[in-house]
């Protein structure tokens, strides 16, 4: 069946929660529904799950830690984003924390904002996924949808006043996904989203040495990754990297740039709402 070229219709100031792991897989991942969220009165929420402490080249980690949380800082308001939580967990361990204890964190967050949707990345589209924190957030994000609504589930939460929350729509992202059900068009909100993308210098120019050492391990060179490296600078590659991946997702589906993603509605249970629901 085709995707749904998906429209953002007036949000109405209603809250949409984006949980991640890192300061970047906003802008890189869905920067540009991101922007047309905000644009249509959705109030954005993220969730950045640790706090990328070793995400840098030639830096220290306290650093780093101040360098990625100002340029998050630049580029979700560039997005249009309401509000950020950060979680701190060290970044690249998310492994190692317990499951239960990272859902705990983000049932916390829907209680809280008590958003429309929920978005994060998508634990059955995980082909090629090599970061282990995306996949550790996927799980426990996707299974915080079910259990925000649980009144067994972490009562001491409602002593600060909280109380169970149901998520209207799940929206899943991911490097590909493999599902795709719905498609935004980003052709309005790209040059925000290649924007915000830039501001992640610290992070990107880590990157770009990722792959200056794989590439010399090959006996390869990529010139403008060198000169982007021996400069400090990412917007000499980092635009056309990102307006050509936007351009790929958009070709495909008849449009100039876009975002693809795999949604679910009332818990999968839309047939219920067409058969015997009533919109208030």
């Amino acid at each position: 069946m085709a995707a749904l070229i998906r429209p953002i219709e007036d949000g109405g100031g209603r809250p949409v929660l984006i949980v991640v792991a890192h300061a970047d897989d906003v802008a890189l991942f869905i920067g540009g529904t991101v922007a047309a969220w905000s644009a249509a009165n959705w109030k954005v929420i993220v969730v950045r799950a640790t706090d990328d402490r070793w995400d840098s080249v030639d830096s220290t980690e306290s650093a780093t830690v101040e360098a990625n949380q100002k340029e998050l800082t630049s580029a979700l308001d560039v997005l249009g984003v309401a509000e950020l939580v950060n979680l701190g967990l060290p970044t690249d361990t998310l492994g190692d924390v317990s499951s239960v204890a990272l859902r705990e964190r983000f049932i916390h967050a829907v209680r809280t904002y008590r958003p429309y949707a929920l978005v994060s990345f998508d634990p059955y589209a995980m082909y090629g996924e090599d970061n282990l924190d995306h996949v550790a957030v996927a799980r426990a994000a996707d299974e915080s949808f079910w259990t925000s609504q649980f009144d067994l589930h972490h009562p001491e939460h409602f002593d600060d006043g909280l109380k169970p929350h149901g998520c209207f729509e799940r929206w899943y992202f991911g490097r590909r996904v493999m599902d795709v059900t719905d498609v935004v068009d980003i052709s309005a909100t790209l040059d925000r989203k290649i924007e915000a993308a830039c501001c992640h210098r610290t992070m990107m120019l880590n990157y770009f040495n990722q792959l200056q050492l794989q590439a010399r391990t090959g006996g390869w060179t990529i010139p403008t990754v060198d000169d982007a490296l021996a400069d400090a600078r990412v917007d000499s590659v980092l635009p056309d990297f990102v307006r050509a991946g936007a351009e790929r997702a958009g070709a495909f589906h008849g449009l100039a740039a876009a975002e693809e993603f795999r949604t679910v509605t009332f818990g999968g249970m839309h047939a219920l709402l067409d058969a015997k629901g009533i919109r208030q």
